[in-house]
Order: C-alpha cells, then structure tokens, then sequence
C-alpha cells in the first residue's frame, strides 16, 4: 500500500470516528493521533493525513452541502458513515487540494480504491457517481485551468 494510499486511509477512519462522536473538534487531534499510531506506527511523516482531516473538518459545511446537492436522492445522514466520509475526503481534495500534488482524477481513484476496501459492494459505484458530478459540476477544474494558463500566455505575446 502506498504512503498516499495509507494517508487517505487513516484519513478516513479518523473522519469516520469522528463523525461517529457527532463532529465534536475538541476529539479531533487525539483522534489522528491515534490512528497515525495504530494504522502507521513508527510513520515519521503523517503530515497528509493530517492535512486531510484539518483541511475537511475546517469546511465540513461547504463540504456536505456539495455532497447533498449532487446526491439529492441521498441525505447526507443515510449515506453510510463509511461512504459519506469517504466522499468528504474526495470532495476536500477535489475543491481544496493542490491539483499539481493530487490530480482530481487521482483523487477521485482514491476514494473509489478506499471505497473498495471499506464500503460496501455498491460503495465504489456510489463514490464515483457523486464524486464524478461534483467534478463535473466545477467545470473539470484541471482543463479550465489549462485553459486559463494558455489564455494569459497568448495575452502575454500579442
């Protein structure tokens, strides 16, 4: 399993319980501490996972309002808690993330492999179904800001 791989998954089970703890932020640091120990002891950097967790409970509102608008048939409390903090993560990373770091497409990978290995049978299905719209929804955010990029050079030159 890859470090990144690792990471996003003591992400998700740190998200997972402290979800489980209705959201409580003052549970939030002993909770990864906690994971990074027992899912990767002796890890010298746990950085990403932490940056993952921080980053999602810091706009876990933004986060879940997205999730419910592109899974309307899906409230966000009978998403299983498995599945909806898997897609918290995805959609942190699709909204937040250094796309030169995690291309959104690797992002989306992720969840669906962290899906695979955590959810349910129809979980990897699921994640890339919403995780997919709220991608397309930002207008494929990679291609726009290519887009941009050749924009400003041809402006530069002429």
């Amino acid at each position: 399993m890859s470090n990144r791989h690792l990471q996003r998954s003591i992400a998700m089970q740190s998200l997972f319980e402290w979800d489980f703890h209705k959201n409580d932020i003052s549970r939030l640091d002993a909770i990864v501490a906690h994971n990074c120990e027992e899912f990767a002891p002796g890890s010298k950097d746990n950085n990403f996972s932490v940056r993952i967790v921080k980053g999602t409970s810091e706009h876990i509102n933004e986060i879940d309002e997205l999730i419910s608008k592109c899974a309307p048939e899906w409230p966000l409390d009978q998403i299983t808690p498995v599945d909806r903090n898997i897609l918290r993560i995805g959609t942190y990373e699709l909204l937040f993330g250094d796309y030169k770091e995690t291309p959104p497409k690797v992002a989306i990978n992720e969840a669906i492999e962290i899906a695979k290995s955590y959810g349910s049978d129809s979980s990897p299905r699921f994640v890339n179904g919403v995780l997919g719209t709220i991608y397309r929804e930002m207008g494929e955010p990679m291609k726009n800001d290519d887009a941009a990029k050749a924009k400003k050079r041809k402006n530069q030159k002429g």
